[in-house]
């Protein structure tokens, strides 16, 4: 690719939040942007504000080849970056969870990546060059009640993205993490709409705790403690895309760097007591 040509960067989850901002900081910084969503009319939203904008599916294979496909075809087979973001979160206690509501969240923010980021790869190493970063969470290496799923999807994005960071050494190919903790977007309004659809909470031994938590989500308008906005983890994949030797991990938000704090220094009997207040002081009623 010319030297003059932009480096085409792939994001995934660009209707709202940190998607969608951090599709537009790229596009400012000269990056050629594809932002995929999932719903044709996020994807119609995007086109009209000048993004060169895909549907993307993650739990559709067809779906996510057939993005790709399109993005190698107008860049002549060069892809610099992609930006897995594109998850939601499962709410509910493990006991409350059955297969298939598990199965969902795996296929949207595990399965669909590792497939997103196998179809790319081959494009990138051809080049020689490329940077996957991946969107996970504090919860990636931190649990919190509650939230079995979503912490099962990011434990999991976590030991991938080493392996792989591992097997693509010496490529020119590198893998970052990115572990938010609370960021200002839509992800509670769709933690909501998830955890009303696939948790039978009347007849649950957490029934009071749903009530607040239920509560809590259904609150659009109260930040958490420590909440920033989108712009915190762009700066991020910013960094991981242009510096020489990106971070292995880019911890954004205080309760991030505290827990991973904590995580070291305590046992992990102690660990449990603290995440346990945490949830507790949530999801008071």
């Amino acid at each position: 690719m010319s030297e003059s040509q932009p480096r085409a960067v792939l994001i995934t989850g660009c209707s709202s939040g940190i998607g969608l901002h951090a599709a537009r900081a790229l596009r400012a910084r000269g990056y050629r942007v594809f932002a995929t969503a999932r719903r044709g009319e996020d994807v119609s939203r995007l086109k009209n504000e000048g993004f060169e904008a895909l549907q993307l599916d993650l739990d559709d294979s067809a779906s996510i080849h057939s993005a790709v496909n399109e993005i190698l075809h107008r860049t002549d087979g060069h892809l610099y970056g992609l930006f897995n973001n594109g998850a939601y979160g499962q709410p509910g206690a493990v006991e409350d969870l059955n297969r298939a509501t598990l199965r969902a969240q795996l296929e949207t923010n595990v399965l669909g990546w590792l497939e997103l980021t196998n179809a790319v790869l081959p494009a990138m190493r051809r080049a020689g060059e490329g940077r996957i970063i991946q969107n996970s969470s504090v919860l990636g290496f931190a649990a919190l009640r509650l939230r079995g799923a979503y912490v099962t999807s990011k434990f999991a994005i976590e030991g991938l993205s080493d392996t792989l960071r591992q097997e693509l050494h010496g490529t020119g190919i590198h893998v970052a993490l990115v572990e938010p903790g609370p960021i200002r977007s839509a992800f509670r309004a769709n933690a909501l709409k998830a955890f009303r659809r696939h948790i039978h909470r009347e007849h649950s031994p957490w029934a009071e705790t749903y009530r607040a938590a239920e509560a809590r989500m259904a609150n659009a308008e109260a930040d958490a403690p420590f909440t920033l906005g989108p712009e915190a983890v762009t700066r991020c994949v910013v960094h991981a895309l242009e510096a020489r030797r990106p971070r292995v991990r880019y911890r954004i938000t205080f309760p991030t760097k505290l827990f991973a704090f904590l995580g070291w220094l305590l046992p992990a009997r102690a660990m449990d007591a603290v995440l346990r207040g945490v949830s507790r002081g949530e999801n008071r009623g």
